[in-house]
């Protein structure tokens, strides 16, 4: 087993160091110092079917454990599993505007393009939320309710935990999962298709 130290890394780091670890070794123990660092290599863990065990050793000191086990991250490293339906894409979202111009035009565009999405025959895969964009996930949203209506037909939501630390929004999200950079950039590398209001 290797040991990973990323106390003090910020968001994505103690994922990258991990996953790196985890290319040449089938268990590495990673300590961080924060919960955030913890969920994000939880899923990672869950993303590859790795297992993933956590120690709490303080307030500021945990062990996460991730475990390589038989026949996981097939589909994590077939290059065509992302591509298997020309129908699948992907929305990424990093403004609570759509285009430039008038600031209420951009809202009301948003809100429009958003309410059309539950209307389509073909539902995205995921959204994925970024920068200004991940307001639009928290309790307040004029688009909550779409956003969650998506949810509940099986897109997956992503929002941004470092966007959403920025903005003092994390406590307040309401629909969606909190992710990170690594995973965010991993999402859209592998999507057929992104689709960008």
């Amino acid at each position: 087993m290797v040991k990973v130290n990323a106390v003090g890394m910020v968001c994505p780091l103690p994922v990258i160091e991990t996953r790196k670890a985890l290319k040449e070794n089938e268990r590495v123990e990673t300590t961080v110092d924060n919960k955030v660092a913890t969920e994000n290599l939880r899923r990672m863990a869950a993303q590859m079917g790795y297992e993933y065990d956590l120690k709490e050793e303080g307030a500021d000191r945990f062990v996460v454990t991730i475990t390589k086990t038989q026949g996981a991250e097939t589909a994590e490293t077939d290059p065509d599993t992302a591509a298997k339906a020309a129908d699948e894409f992907v929305v990424v979202i990093d403004s609570v505007t759509m285009g430039n111009g008038a600031e209420q035009l951009g809202k009301n565009l948003m809100k429009t393009f958003i309410y059309t999405l539950t209307e389509q025959e073909v539902l995205p895969q995921r959204i994925i939320f970024y920068n200004g964009g991940v307001q639009l996930l928290t309790e307040g949203s004029e688009v909550l309710e779409d956003l969650q209506k998506l949810a509940a037909e099986g897109v997956e939501i992503y929002g941004c935990g470092a966007c959403l630390n920025f903005y003092g929004l994390t406590e307040k999200v309401k629909v969606g999962e909190i992710t990170n950079m690594f995973s965010i950039v991993e999402m859209m590398r592998k999507a057929y298709r992104i689709v960008k209001p």
